[in-house]
Order: structure tokens, then C-alpha cells, then sequence
């Protein structure tokens, strides 16, 4: 964990939690697992802010909890997840995602599930009716079962899961005495602190019955606090459904491995066509259920399937399938591989070689942008021959040899080329040593993911910024918003409309313009730069599984 992730982490918790939460939880990343009475000498806080504190993380699964590490009796120590944090900045992708796929109703389970953390399905499938029901014309509401219907949907495609049983711990008070006293002179029982994952419970997509039986309904005003009290009355409501102790989270590695297909198949799309990338999409979507998320190429598939498989309205015929699965395989990114010749071919999605070649891609893109043409003409050189002198580089990338020697020099300094030593003596005497440069795809994709941390940061810092130097003008636009819903509501005359609406002046009006831009251009370099992060991480990662 570096510096960037934890500052990056920081800020993301005081947007969405609050200080406290942001302070107890860059505390638990900076100094590791603590436990409670640690956590309150050290950040200074009382007791019932922290406690309150790691039952948000615990809530939304950014800490866990685990037995201490000196055995049975030791307080209960807390683990703040720097991953899970990160995640927060992906939450509009899932929720754009889940609405692309299954629609409003997919979009507001998303939302509900993100927004509370965890919660049952009899409480998220009421929740939503009712949200879709106020956005709906008069006289139509929305049924509890169609909404069960699409919480089902995402079940089975593994986009939600149980959450895990939670591990059997001591007390949380260090004074506790433990259950199972230990022997005196044996020694303490090694203790499993790995929290369990959801995968490892049998019933991790198991839809509970549910009897859900009534239709959303309509708030008659919006008021203030109507979200609290509206989950007060949930937390108090006596009727059961049978899925009391059930609770459901979003499974992001699901959405993780969507994002990673859709990647591929948009790069073979701009890469051949369109033809090709509804071929690859095909392969991805038959070997979901068959490819472990880790596995670096999907399992081989026959070309005889993968006909029989695509859709009608591709209108493919056999022979022209054949020719694109041969150009797929000819071609120098290798998203697609040969396994075999029965069946008419056995054929693979090479899973990490797609990713290598897009964050290559990438890296070649960002020292084109910040260094020049010539300087990712010189860096492409150095990625396919591995190993150049200043001599080599020069003749190959026909630039002049001063202008090559200041440019290798420049992405020298930068760290995005490295120079190796190779002595022809254990001297290591200048005049008989070769000095080759090269390129290190996976370090170099390292240190520009630690960059594109550090942008997010500064992005997500002066939206705060901006967001508090307007805080009084924003918060006056929300009342006088929220006065004309109850009044529209109320069916206000006209000439109301318009004295509440007059309460903005017309400086105040284009002031709130230009913030709203300058905020939506922040939000939308956000999501272009967690597009790059979540490319680099998904390479990372499949590197370190397949090595």
C-alpha cells in the first residue's frame, strides 16, 4: 500500500462518511490491524465516535474484524481494506452497468445494495418499489414481484451474493474473558484471522422464498429526513418474510470480470470490426460459467459451437466465420488462439494476453501524450526488441543522435526506460561495459497506476474544494428546489412557480452554471481515469496469478 492509495482512500471515506470515519479509517491503513482501545488512544477520539466509525466500514465492508493475534482471549482487532475502499470510485460504472443490462429496476437494487452496504432482499425489493413507483405516472405503481424478478436475475449472474457468515470472535472488550479457556502450559491454538469469502459459503447464490406480496407506494411529499425515517420504520416493521439474517452485497469481481470482457471485445471492435468483436463476445459469454476468473484463456472451444451459438441476427455463414476466426488468430495482439484442430478448431480468448497488449497500449499512449511521437517511437522500439545500445536506437528509430540521446535520457529520468549494465570485465570500466536500454512493461505499469492514484486524488480534492467554497449558494439551490417540488406537488398557481424561482438572482444562476460544469467535466476525467486504473490492475493482477 503506498502513500497515493492511502491519500486516495482518504478522501474518498470523508466524501461519503464523513472526517471521523476518515480519520479512523486512514489510521487502520497507515498502522495496520489495532484494536479498539488502540484505535481511541491513538486518533484521540471518544469512544462512541469510533465505534460508530468501524460499524460504517464494517457496514460497507471496508474494515473487518478477526480474532487478536495472541490467541484466544485477545481483544478483537480490526483490518481496514484499502481495495475495498478504492471501490467506492467505481461505484458509478456498477450502478451504469446493472442499467444497461437489467434496466431502472437493475440500476436501483445496484444503488440501494451500495448505498447501505449490506441489506436483506425483502427490505432492498421494498425500497426500490417505492422509488420506482414515485417516479411513475399517476395511478401506476410498480409490482414487489417484478422487482423480486430482477434481484433474482442479478443473483443468478452473480453480479449479488450472500454476504459470509461472520467468524466467531472474543469479546470486542479486552476484559472479556474467553470462551474456551486455555490449558495452562499449552500453548495458544494459531488463530485464523483471514476473513471468509462469500465463494467459500455453499449458498452464496442461493435466492431465499420470499413472500413479498403488495405493489410500491407513493410518498405524497418529499421532505427532509424522509430517507431516515422511511429505514427507521423498516428497522421497526414486525411483518417477516423469511429472510430475516439473510443479507446480500454487490459481488464486484463479477462486475470486474463484465468490465474486463467489454474491454476486449471494444478493443478487438476498433482493432477489426464489428463482426469480430460480436465472434469474441460470443466465446466470452459461452465460457463465463467454464473460465475461473484468474485463468489466463478461456477453455477451447470449437468452431463448430461457437457457429451454433451466435446469434441469428449476425446472419454469419460457416465459411465466413472460419475466415474471421483466422484473421482473429493472425492477428499480432492474439486476442484469440488455436488450441486444436477437432471440431473444426479448437479456439481461446487469451485472456492475459489481451490485457498485456492494452496496457502496452496504454503506456505507449501516455509517452506519446507527455513526450512526443519520436519519444514513443523510440519507447515501441524498445518494448519489441527488448534490448538496445544508443547506437541500435538511433539507426532504428531514425532520429538524429542528439535528439535520441536527449529523448532516452528524458524517459530515462522518468523511470519509463531502464538502462543495464552488461561489463565484458569485473571492472566494470566504462570502455568495456555495454549499456543496453530497455523496457519493463510490468514496473513501468506500476508507477503510472501509482499516477493515476495520485490524479484521481487531485481530482476528487479540488471537487471538494469547489464544492465547499459554493456550499452556501449550492445549499440555497436545494432549498429553493425542494419549495418548488411541495409546491408543484400542491398544484401552486403559476405566478408562485415564478416568485420562488426569482428568489436566485441572475449573477447566482450563472454562478451555479459554471460550478455545475466544472464539477461534471471533474466527474467525467474521474471515470476516464479509473477507466486506465481498472486496465492496469486487471493486467497486474493477471500477471501475478499466471506467474
Amino acid at each position: 500500500m503506498t502513500a497515493q492509495e492511502v491519500r486516495l482512500c482518504g478522501l474518498l471515506l470523508r466524501e461519503h462518511f464523513g472526517e471521523v470515519v476518515e480519520k479512523v479509517g486512514t489510521h487502520l491503513l497507515k498502522c495496520g490491524a489495532q484494536n479498539l482501545r488502540t484505535i481511541i488512544h491513538e486518533t484521540g477520539l471518544s469512544v462512541d465516535l469510533v465505534k460508530k466509525s468501524l460499524c460504517v466500514l464494517v457496514q460497507h465492508g471496508a474494515s473487518t474484524f478477526s480474532s487478536g493475534r495472541k490467541g484466544p482471549g485477545s481483544p478483537t482487532e480490526y483490518h481496514a481494506s484499502c481495495d475495498r475502499i478504492l471501490r467506492i470510485l467505481r461505484y458509478p460504472r456498477y450502478i451504469y452497468t446493472a442499467k444497461t443490462l437489467y434496466g431502472d429496476t437493475g440500476e436501483l437494487i445496484i444503488e440501494e445494495l451500495l448505498q447501505r452496504g449490506h441489506t436483506t432482499m425483502s427490505s432492498t425489493v421494498k425500497t426500490v418499489a417505492d422509488r420506482l413507483t414515485q417516479n411513475m405516472a399517476e395511478g401506476l405503481t410498480m409490482d414487489y414481484s417484478e422487482v423480486s424478478s430482477t434481484f433474482s436475475k442479478l443473483v443468478e449472474t452473480h453480479f449479488l451474493q450472500r454476504c459470509p457468515p461472520l467468524p466467531r470472535v472474543g469479546n470486542k472488550d479486552s476484559s472479556a474473558p474467553s470462551e474456551t479457556p486455555a490449558t495452562p502450559g499449552t500453548p495458544a491454538a494459531p488463530v485464523n484471522t483471514a476473513p471468509p469469502t462469500p465463494e467459500s459459503f455453499p449458498e452464496c447464490y442461493k435466492v431465499p422464498s420470499v413472500t413479498l406480496i403488495g405493489r410500491g407506494k407513493r410518498q405524497l411529499a418529499s421532505e427532509d429526513g424522509e430517507e431516515q425515517r422511511s429505514a427507521k420504520r423498516a428497522k421497526m416493521d414486525p411483518q417477516t418474510h423469511g429472510d430475516e439474517g439473510i443479507y446480500w452485497q454487490v459481488n464486484f469481481e463479477r462486475f470486474h470480470l463484465h468490465f474486463r470482457d467489454q474491454t476486449i471485445i471494444s478493443a478487438v471492435a476498433n482493432k477489426l470490426d464489428q463482426t469480430s468483436s460480436e465472434i469474441v463476445r460470443t466465446m466470452l459469454r459461452m465460457s463465463e460459467v467454464t473460465t475461473s476468473p484468474m485463468a489466463t484463456c478461456t477453455k477451447p472451444l470449437s468452431a463448430n459451437e461457437i457457429f451454433r451459438s451466435l446469434p441469428p441476427s449476425y446472419n454469419i455463414l460457416r465459411p465466413i466465420l472460419d475466415q474471421y476466426l483466422t484473421l482473429l488468430v493472425d492477428d499480432p495482439m492474439e486476442f484469440v488462439g488455436k488450441a486444436g484442430e477437432s471440431g473444426g478448431g479448437m479456439f481461446v480468448v487469451n485472456l492475459h494476453r489481451a490485457l498485456a497488449n492494452l496496457a502496452r497500449a496504454t503506456l505507449e499512449s501516455v509517452v506519446q501524450e507527455r513526450f512526443g511521437s519520436r519519444s514513443a517511437r523510440i519507447f515501441r522500439l524498445l518494448l519489441r526488441k527488448r534490448h538496445l545500445e544508443q547506437k541500435q536506437v538511433e539507426d532504428f528509430a531514425m532520429i538524429p543522435a542528439k535528439e535520441a540521446k536527449d529523448m532516452l535520457y528524458t524517459l530515462l529520468s522518468q523511470n519509463l526506460v531502464q538502462l543495464q549494465e552488461i561489463p565484458k570485465t569485473p571492472d566494470y570500466a566504462p570502455s568495456r561495459t555495454f549499456y543496453l536500454y530497455t523496457v519493463n512493461q510490468l514496473p513501468t505499469a506500476r508507477m503510472l497506476l501509482q499516477s493515476c492514484y495520485k490524479t484521481v486524488a487531485n481530482l476528487v480534492e479540488r471537487r471538494l474544494f469547489e464544492t465547499k467554497e459554493s456550499k452556501r449558494l449550492l445549499e440555497k439551490s436545494q432549498r429553493i428546489e425542494a419549495i418548488l417540488a411541495s409546491l408543484q406537488v400542491s398544484g401552486a398557481e403559476p405566478e408562485q412557480l415564478t416568485e420562488v424561482e426569482e428568489m436566485i438572482t441572475a449573477p447566482e444562476k450563472q454562478q451555479l452554471d459554471t460550478l455545475r460544469l466544472h464539477i461534471n467535466k471533474l466527474d467525467s476525467a474521474e471515470n476516464q481515469v479509473d477507466e486506465t486504473i481498472f486496465l492496469l490492475e486487471s493486467y497486474i493482477n493477471s500477471t501475478n496469478a499466471s506467474s
